[in-house]
């Protein structure tokens, strides 16, 4: 049950509009294990396309009211803010290629992208943003018959784009002008685009779990450089941290950065997306038109423990106007 003091709580927390359209509709190919009938909720680890209730709703807002009682102190909020670069290269020096696995979903989900590596696809430009180690890059390049393909992966971290040069496969890519890769931040106010790379000549930007890295006033610079890159017709394609994921609701003391913007305990930094949020940023202040939001809802479950983990991610196609 909760306490009186969580509804008073409760009661001054604005709640999701109720025609929100977020996890109601399946645009995307997200899985297809439904969980039907409560009982058998342990019998697997995962379940997909899993709906909140008001109570679970409810606490997850009740949590995030008790994180804004211990924010991060404003002297380190300072230093994560003014210093993410270095956070990002400490990640990648720590954990190098061995944190991620290479996205074997993309073809799944964004099956646009292996569109362009047919042998007949023509001239075809993909940029990868926030590239870490090339676990999109190098699994696209992988499956590449077209000659015409290029393929940039950049990311901010100098460590990130040395691991990515590092790999074999590289120096062949690149002389055959198939594979790029360069520092280059998203959000730089200068309006630099990466190197090697024409203004208005991107097919496809591929952004997965990158726009949450960024503090929420760089977003507007953000997308005036994604516009600078991307040719008409060209797509985002895009996937993120969704509002109330398991990580955002397990944040405890001095990890509040700002409203649903946190940092981790490495220091780098995480914001938590609405289907709302993304339209307003990207389609009525960016000028995108809207392909496809979807969110991809998850309960992962721990057999052993009977614990339940709700899981919660944003994906989104939008497209630059012809």
């Amino acid at each position: 049950m909760m306490s009186e003091e969580n509804k008073d709580v409760i009661s001054n927390i604005e709640k999701p509009p109720l025609d929100s359209r977020i996890g109601r509709d399946p645009p995307f190919v997200f899985g297809q294990r439904f969980l039907t009938e409560e009982e058998d909720v342990f019998n697997h680890n995962a379940w997909d396309n899993v709906e909140w209730d008001d109570e679970q709703i409810e606490q997850f807002q009740v949590n995030i009211e008790k994180q804004k009682e211990n924010p991060v102190c404003d002297f380190q909020k300072g230093e994560f803010n003014s210093k993410p670069k270095k956070y990002w290269d400490l990640f990648y020096k720590s954990n190098k290629e061995n944190f991620f696995k290479d996205r074997k979903w993309l073809q799944i989900e964004f099956p646009s992208i292996f569109e362009c590596t047919k042998k007949d696809a023509g001239e075809k430009t993909i940029l990868e943003i926030g590239c870490g180690a090339g676990n999109t890059m190098y699994p696209i390049l992988s499956k590449n018959e077209n000659s015409k393909l290029r393929v940039f992966g950049c990311d901010y971290s100098d460590v990130a784009v040395d691991l990515v040069r590092s790999n074999e496969n590289f120096e062949k890519l690149h002389a055959s002008k198939n594979a790029y890769s360069s520092v280059w931040d998203l959000a730089n106010e200068e309006g630099k685009i990466p190197e090697d790379l024409e203004e208005n000549s991107v097919d496809i930007a591929v952004m997965v779990f990158i726009f949450s890295a960024l503090n929420p006033n760089q977003w507007k610079q953000a997308i005036k450089n994604l516009q600078k890159v991307l040719k008409p017709g060209g797509l985002i394609l895009f996937r993120d941290y969704g509002r109330y994921d398991l990580a955002q609701i397990r944040f405890k003391k001095n990890r509040l950065l700002d409203d649903n913007f946190y940092v981790r305990g490495d220091g780098t930094r995480v914001y938590f997306f609405t289907e709302e949020e993304l339209r307003e940023i990207f389609c009525e202040q960016g000028g995108f038109i809207e392909e496809r939001i979807g969110s991809d809802k998850r309960l992962l479950v721990n057999r052993k423990k009977q614990l339940k983990m709700y899981r919660c991610w944003l994906q989104a196609v939008f497209k630059v106007p012809n």
